[in-house]
């Protein structure tokens, strides 16, 4: 993609989102390792992973109150930087239950700050007809973002240990920072002051952004509990009847729960741009919902039949995040969309951070195979959430939105 000036170079964005999100995962990857070296219950594993989420939850309303004062393009910039320094501290200072929940939830703060001001900028810089492909693309970068988190992670605790892993993750993390300049220093940014005077929300825009917060909120309940736990769930399934290595486990959960991913975020905007974001969320949302229903029975299962069914959850939970942030790009006028992506992110991701500690729970109350049943069977719960809401949007109704055709258009 072209460098002239208001011009967005995408292929950069996405490597940079590559990049800054390889510090994301680190802690589930090596997650089966921390139980015993920080001498964790599987509560307090999740009270870590809840302690990440919810200040990525902070970090996301306050970023998109910095997007719409400052420009989205700047506080990327900054925030990216900030995610580096915080891979950085993790690695040198993160040590036991109490370290590990401070790093841990600063890696959070700052990795939230540049996931809001990446959807605006891929929003506003992509033509209308491509945003849900642009904004699919983005979101891939992430998930093979992901994909080398778990997989750098799991080599280095087989070359040393997860010190090495953090460090690793975090040097990757400091060329995002880099990247994420270079990639959005010519972009066009939204004019959030103006932009507000000029628009405002109709009622129809209003409904459809409550029924897409809702949906959001019932997506990361799925996504960001199946995240924490699916690493140790294929670690308990897969290493102690196959023999498998670290390395090898960290390649096939990788490959069957964010490779999948990386496929489901830019198809599924394709899919949108063509047949309407609604048919899309829907068919996302009960997929996503019956995997988690199903996948914590099939513990057993021969590690191939295994692999494949969490490559499947893999691809459905995570396959209408892009289409969710894209149609709430289409629903709001530009000048409230901060405001909209910001209330968005803390009641989901908030609700979202709840559901490592409640799958923690279930697992210390129910040990052993039943456990992981009813694990991700509460999160199950956030699928059937995520579908109704969809059902509930217009279908093939014009509303007016802030830039565009609106989120249900076909």
């Amino acid at each position: 993609m072209s460098t002239d000036r208001n011009t967005l170079n995408l292929p950069l964005l996405v490597a940079a989102r590559i990049c800054t999100t390889s510090v994301f995962m680190v802690y589930p990857a090596c997650l089966s390792f921390l139980l015993a070296e920080w001498d964790m219950t599987a509560t307090e594993a999740g009270l870590v992973q809840g302690g990440f989420t919810i200040s990525m939850a902070l970090s996301l309303l306050v970023t998109s109150y910095l997007c719409d004062r400052f420009g989205a393009r700047r506080v990327f910039a900054a925030a990216s930087l900030a995610s580096a320094l915080a891979g950085l501290m993790a690695a040198a200072w993160a040590r036991d239950f109490n370290s590990g929940l401070i790093m841990i939830s600063l890696i959070g703060l700052t990795q939230g700050g540049t996931y809001t001001p990446a959807i605006m900028l891929a929003s506003a810089n992509a033509a209308p007809q491509r945003r849900n492909a642009t904004v699919g693309w983005v979101l891939a970068g992430m998930s093979a973002g992901y994909v080398i988190s778990i997989v750098l992670s799991n080599l280095m605790i087989s070359l040393g240990d997860y010190r090495l892993a953090f460090l690793s993750v975090a040097i990757l993390s400091v060329l995002g920072a880099l990247l994420s300049w270079f990639s959005t220093r010519h972009a066009k940014d939204i004019d959030a002051t103006a932009e507000a005077a000029a628009n405002s929300m109709q009622p129809d825009q209003r409904r459809t952004s409550r029924l897409l917060i809702l949906g959001y909120i019932g997506h990361t309940w799925e996504l960001l509990g199946m995240w924490a736990w699916v690493p140790a769930f294929l670690a308990v399934a897969l290493m102690g009847n196959t023999g498998m290595s670290a390395v090898e486990l960290g390649i096939w959960t990788a490959l069957a729960l964010h490779m999948s991913g990386f496929f489901a975020s830019f198809l599924s905007g394709i899919a949108a741009d063509r047949f309407g974001a609604r048919r899309v969320l829907i068919a996302f949302a009960l997929l996503g919902m019956v995997c988690s229903a199903s996948v914590g029975w099939a513990i057993s299962l021969p590690p191939v039949l295994l692999v494949l069914l969490v490559a499947i959850y893999g691809f459905a939970a995570i396959g209408d995040s892009a289409v969710l942030s894209s149609a709430m790009a289409d629903a709001v006028p530009p000048g409230h969309l901060g405001k909209a992506l910001g209330l968005r992110s803390v009641l989901g991701i908030g609700a979202g951070a709840v559901a490592p500690v409640s799958f923690g729970l279930v697992l210390d109350i129910f040990p052993g195979p039943s456990g992981w049943g009813l694990g991700f069977l509460t999160l199950a719960a956030g699928g059937a959430l995520a579908a109704l809401c969809a059902c509930a949007l217009p279908i093939a109704k014009k509303i007016p939105a802030g830039r565009n055709n609106p989120v249900t258009q076909s």
